[in-house]
């Protein structure tokens, strides 16, 4: 008797069993479309024969080093073993004459010794396996030597260049095969820096974005790698000079690879796309990759070479299209496209497969392969072309599929498919093995198998025969298992029990059948109740020197023993005497602080374990402590008993309460299978009460824990009860929230809220879609979905329907679920509104009407209408263009009028409205013309005061910007502020429409005045534009501003306008004139200096002659006529002298035009030469006013 027990390889959710006593042979066959393998153990099926089938062959393409010999594989396998041929270039090899050549014993492995013309040996090669019951055929091998070819020789010119400017540094090495790896180096052996600047093409060529002075070298060596030989060629080393004399400027990318604005590149399915784009450019461009139409497959792309390369890896179809590479820097950007083109080689769809048929069956052959152009397929048998071979009435033979009518014994052979096209081929042998075989059953007699109850059992019953033979399972020899409830037969024959319980314990019999006989097999099933550790080990604190005790017992099934074991911190117990394991306990004798830890009891059984640790903490001897409440322990010994398919009865002992009674229990689960590690709560029972009863939902793994509550608070939670599988069952509800909303056109989306795991009650869980229009009395239509939403495509636009869906799992649909009404997808609107006219109600303010459409034209949900309006100009001719850009407002609703405010009066407005639903916007209406009426006119552009006179002002202004009609005049007010910012009598003056300047008279001098211009239509007048100003000369304030009802502007009054300070400025200028006459009188009396006989010798005291014979100056020296007035402005020349004084006024009081202004300040022009005064006027440097001079302080 042979015993398996099924262990969990894990106690996660997803669990894996494996028989105890090793690999039990498994055979999966299957009539027709199945591989099929024929056992060859001749303790189990001596005898069986098998036609040959390759199962290890060398690549088709082999490249060989020329120093070694060549070895082609080709092994096969069949009963009887095959023996093996071969062909070179479609001829027979001679194996056997052939001294070069050497088959490996056993296998149709050859080794070829190449010696010295290793070009002999290359070739196309294949492989013929065969036996008394077939041939098969291996592929075709292309044996290719290696090369590595030297560098053609060539004249390298140097290469001289301007910074700035792009280069390329051509490699072209020479073809080897396979491909050398090419690589830049300098004489040192050092590889050349790349970066986004600098960087090699895929063909090895060495691109430079743009040069710059430390390109210059004369080292560049393009290198090539031949990987076969392991040699390495290089290329003469290539000059390069730049020249920095004249630096190129900064440019727009181009691209210097590819050419043009577009390119082609074809590549395989499968294969690797590399696509290169380099630019050039100053500053070096960056480089970006997009796919038109498209994304780039984020999981199979990748870049290179600072991006300038993009690599698609394992291309498909949806890889063609057009790419996109632009270069962008900071002057602009340009593009490049590679329209990429797939092809593919052909690739299985699916290969045809062994087939193992009985006498007068029936199989199929099926070779179905695609590819880039469509692949051609042939058949062979046994290696001959089918059309070659002796015509069989039993063979059809269509396209890629070869049906075999009611085969016979002895026709056993090994089909070829072929299938190729102009980028490769296909070859795929496939037997049809012709047995006719009573049932053979290959499990073992008599096993036994032993679960734990609610794991999953698996009994096996693995056979074989000629047909395949049905398996029928049945329990204690009476008891007929299908497939269902708790039971599943799988295809091979094994029978396996989702749950085990203890009723499924019994002997079950494997009854193989076929037509030619039949074979029966027993085995037991044993399901075990778990173990359990029922009383857990405490947390405990122990004072040093004391003894620790921690409890561990076991609750286990009783055919099995279970072994205790106690680690601490997850390592074994330390090798002392202090630590003592009885049959349910561990003790510890005498603790110190080095036993301090986590101690864990481990129960353990040949099908199971548990375990349960505890916290050991030693502390120093501590008075007895005063009476505290705190939490109660979790409880321990959860029980599961009275189990039903939707109930189960929980039980556990209460923990310590810790001086406050119990109030309730918190019973709470975890759905291993749905949500592990997630716990619910379930329900709470009165804290007198140690059980309850629990009610349960189908197909959850249920685990269930408890926490007490007492005055404190909760307490932590217990230790999870053993796990308890329900049943699955037909789902008790629908989902919600159904719906139906169109997205698109000729679409209906339906979606809702799906189930959750536990409410799905089963697995397969799906959803019953199905749909039909309202009103029409079709039939439903239905799909089954696994998601939650299902698209229906092809429904009329806006259709309304009627929608149902229904949960449903492999143990039957949920209720009968309501119906829910959707639209499907809206189309833009088709009608206009008609009859569109407008009614103006002044100028700023209109209303519009129109016809509304038909809700038939509007193809969806009506949201309302929106009216587009645009000014095109004013009405006047002189005035500027309004604005034209395009206004818009929204009415909702089924709206047949609206209102335009804020519109520019006297201006021309073109209108038109479109309707809109919830896709977009219908066509727009006839346009429609209207005209505002006139309004009052905007403030005029400026006002200014100019001229300002003692006793006037002149103001000029501009027109409006807006006049919104036809002017008639302006009006203009003024008043007089004080120096108290007081307002005098208000004057108004109303003047013509083409007026822009007026001067004012009869105006107080030295007064600020306030002044208001507006402009006026037949509407009224606008808003005013103010200014201020002074009727003084040399001082005026100008702010003007808008009125719009805001406060006056804040004036700064200028101390140089006050009464006062005019006063002291004529006292200091009459002063001034009194010292001047006294300087005068007293110049005249001392005689030393006669003025009047001065200029009458000398006109020109600037050109005064030195006297000849002492070098120096005559009597009449310009020391002092030079001196400039103390306070005065600078000469225009600026040459004054350091040395000279200027305290003395002397010089400026003869025979000057200095004359008093009227407010007393002298004006006079101060300058020594008489002559420029009178000729050259305002050219001399004149002294300032003294009330600017003080102004300079203020």
């Amino acid at each position: 008797m042979i015993i398996v027990t099924l262990k969990p390889r894990n106690m996660g959710r997803n669990r894996k069993w494996l028989p105890g006593l090793g690999p039990v042979l498994l055979i999966l066959l299957s009539h027709m479309t199945s591989g099929l393998e024929v056992p060859l153990d001749p303790k189990v099926l001596d005898g069986l024969p098998q036609p040959p089938t390759i199962t290890l062959q060398s690549p088709k393409d082999y490249i060989f080093d020329p120093r070694e010999n060549i070895v082609i594989h080709c092994e096969a396998k069949g009963k009887p073993h095959p023996s093996f041929s071969w062909t070179r270039n479609g001829t027979h090899l001679d194996v056997d004459t052939d001294h070069k050549v050497l088959m490996k014993p056993g296998a149709g492995t050859l080794v070829i010794d190449i010696g010295e013309k290793a070009e002999a040996s290359e070739g196309t090669y294949q492989c013929r396996a065969q036996n008394e019951h077939g041939a098969a055929l291996s592929n075709n091998f292309v044996i290719r030597q290696s090369r590595s070819p030297l560098w053609s020789k060539e004249i390298i010119e140097p290469v001289i260049v301007q910074t700035g400017t792009p280069l390329v540094l051509p490699c072209r090495p020479p073809a080897g095969l396979p491909p050398p790896v090419i690589f830049w180096m300098d004489n040192n052996f050092q590889r050349l820096t790349l970066d986004n600047r600098v960087s090699q093409a895929l063909n090895g060529d060495l691109y430079f974005s743009n040069v710059v002075a430390e390109d210059t070298r004369s080292d560049y060596i393009c290198y090539a790698r031949f990987p076969h030989t392991q040699t390495i060629q290089q290329k003469q080393p290539i000059s390069v000079t730049v020249l920095d004399s004249r630096s190129e400027g900064e440019r727009r990318p181009g691209f210097m690879f590819p050419v043009g604005t577009t390119s082609t590149k074809m590549v395989l399915r499968g294969q690797t796309l590399e696509l290169e784009c380099i630019a050039e450019g100053l500053p070096t461009p960056d480089v970006s990759w997009q796919k038109d139409e498209g994304e780039l497959p984020s999981s199979r792309t990748s870049f290179s070479r600072f991006k300038k390369t993009l690599r698609i890896s394992d291309v498909n179809e949806d890889d063609a299209g057009d790419y996109r590479c632009t270069a962008t820097n900071k002057l602009g950007s340009a593009h490049h496209i590679i329209k990429v083109d797939v092809k593919a080689a052909p690739f299985w769809v699916s290969a045809p497969r062994n087939l193992i048929l009985a006498p007068n069956e029936t199989g199929i052959l099926t070779c179905r392969v695609n590819g880039e152009p469509k692949p051609d397929i042939r058949w062979f048998v046994n290696g001959v072309p089918l059309e070659n071979t002796r015509k069989d009435h039993r063979r059809e033979v269509h396209d890629d599929t070869v049906i075999l009518n009611n085969v016979l014994t002895g026709t056993s052979a090994v089909y070829q498919c072929n299938a190729s096209n102009e980028f490769g081929y296909l070859l795929a042998n496939a037997f049809v093995n012709v047995l006719a075989e009573p049932p053979r059953v290959l499990t073992p007699p008599n096993q036994v198998y032993r679960v734990i109850t609610n794991n999953p059992a698996l009994l096996d019953c693995f056979s074989f025969g000629s047909p395949i033979p049905n398996i029928t399972w049945f329990k204690d020899f009476q008891i007929s298992i299908r497939s269902g409830d708790s039971y599943v037969i799988h295809k091979n024959g094994t029978l396996e029990i989702n749950v085990a319980q203890p009723r499924h314990s019994g002997n079950y019999t494997c009854i193989a059948t076929n037509n030619l006989g039949r074979k029966e097999n027993q085995v037991s099933l044993e399901v075990k109740e778990p173990t359990r550790i029922l009383k857990q080990p405490e947390y405990r604190v122990v004072q040093r020197g004391m003894s620790a005790m921690f409890e561990c017992k076991v609750k286990h099934d009783r055919s099995l023993n279970p072994t205790v074991t106690w680690l601490k911190d997850d390592r074994e117990l330390p090798h002392d005497n202090r630590f003592v394991m009885g049959k349910e306990s561990l003790t510890i004798s005498d603790v110190t602080e080095e036993d301090e830890g986590t101690y864990t009891c481990i129960a353990n059984t040949i099908l199971d374990q548990d375990s349960a640790s505890a916290k050991l903490t030693v502390v120093e001897a501590t008075p007895t402590p005063a009476i505290v409440y705190e939490k109660p322990d979790p409880p321990t010994d959860l029980e599961l008993t009275d189990q039903t398919e939707r109930s189960v009865q929980l039980t556990w002992t209460p923990g310590d309460e810790h001086n406050s009674p119990t109030q309730n229990f918190l019973i709470q689960y975890e759905d291993s299978l749905h949500q592990p590690g997630v716990w619910v709560n379930l329900t709470d029972v009165p804290g007198s009460s140690t059980t309850a009863r629990l009610q349960l939902s189908p197909y959850v793994y249920y685990s269930f824990r408890v926490q007490a509550r007492n005055e404190v608070g909760y307490s932590e939670a217990s230790g999870p009860s053993r796990q308890y599988r329900t049943n699955p069952a037909a789902p008790d509800e629908n989902p919600s929230n159904v719906r139906g909303i169109g997205t698109e056109p000729g679409n209906l989306v339906i979606s809702w809220t799906p189930l959750t795991g536990l409410q799905s009650n089963g697995p397969g869980l799906e959803y019953k879609v199905q749909w039909r229009q309202k009103d029409l009395e079709e039939d439903w239509t239905s799909k089954n979905v696994a998601d939650s939403q299902l698209v229906v495509s092809g429904t009329p636009i806006y259709a309304l329907y009627e929608i149902k869906v229904q949960a449903f799992n492999n143990y039957g649909n949920g209720p009968e679920p309501e119906v829910v009404t959707g639209y499907s997808g809206e189309g833009l609107p088709l009608s206009a509104p008609d009859t569109v006219q407008v009614m103006v109600h002044n100028s700023t303010l209109a209303e519009v009407h129109w016809e509304p459409v038909s809700l038939s034209s509007v193809q969806g949900k009506l949201q309302g209408y929106k009216v587009y309006y645009r000014r095109e100009r004013g009405l006047q001719e002189t005035e500027e263009e309004g604005d034209q850009q395009e206004q818009n407002l929204t009415f909702s609703g089924n709206r047949s009028e609206g209102m335009l405010p804020g519109l520019h009066p006297y201006s021309l407005y073109v209108v038109f409205i479109k309707v809109f639903n919830n896709k977009g916007e219908g066509p727009p209406s006839s346009s429609k013309t209207f005209e505002t009426p006139e309004g009052v006119p905007g403030p005029p552009a400026f006002l200014k005061a100019i001229n300002p006179g003692l006793d006037s002002l002149t103001l000029s202004w501009g027109p409006p910007r807006r006049s919104n009609g036809r002017l008639t005049g302006y009006t203009l007010r003024y008043q007089p502020v004080n120096s108290t910012n007081e307002l005098g009598p208000l004057s108004v003056v109303t003047l013509e429409a083409n007026e822009t300047m007026f001067t004012l008279g009869s105006l107080n001098p030295s007064v600020l005045y306030k002044f208001y211009l507006s402009a006026k239509t037949i509407k009224g007048p606008g808003p005013n534009v103010t200014e201020e100003a002074y009727t003084a000369m040399d001082i005026t304030l100008i702010q003007p501003t808008v009125d719009a009802g805001k406060a006056g502007p804040n004036r700064q009054i200028d101390i140089a306008t006050q009464g006062w300070f005019i006063g002291l400025m004529c006292a200091i200028a009459l002063l001034i004139l009194v010292l001047l006459i006294v300087c005068f009188i007293k110049r005249n009396k001392g005689g030393k200096y006669p003025v009047k006989e001065k200029e009458d010798a000398h006109q020109d005291p600037e050109i005064q002659p030195m006297k000849e014979d002492d070098g120096t100056f005559g009597e009449y020296s310009d020391t002092e006529d030079h001196k400039p007035l103390k306070g005065s402005r600078t000469p225009s020349n600026g040459t004054v002298r350091r040395d000279e004084s200027d305290d003395s006024l002397v010089d400026y009081g003869e025979g000057g035009d200095g004359q008093f202004n009227e407010d007393g300040s002298f004006i006079g022009q101060y300058s020594g030469k008489k002559e420029k005064d009178t000729h050259e006027g305002n050219e001399s440097s004149e002294a300032p006013s003294p009330v600017n001079a003080m102004n300079s302080f203020v």
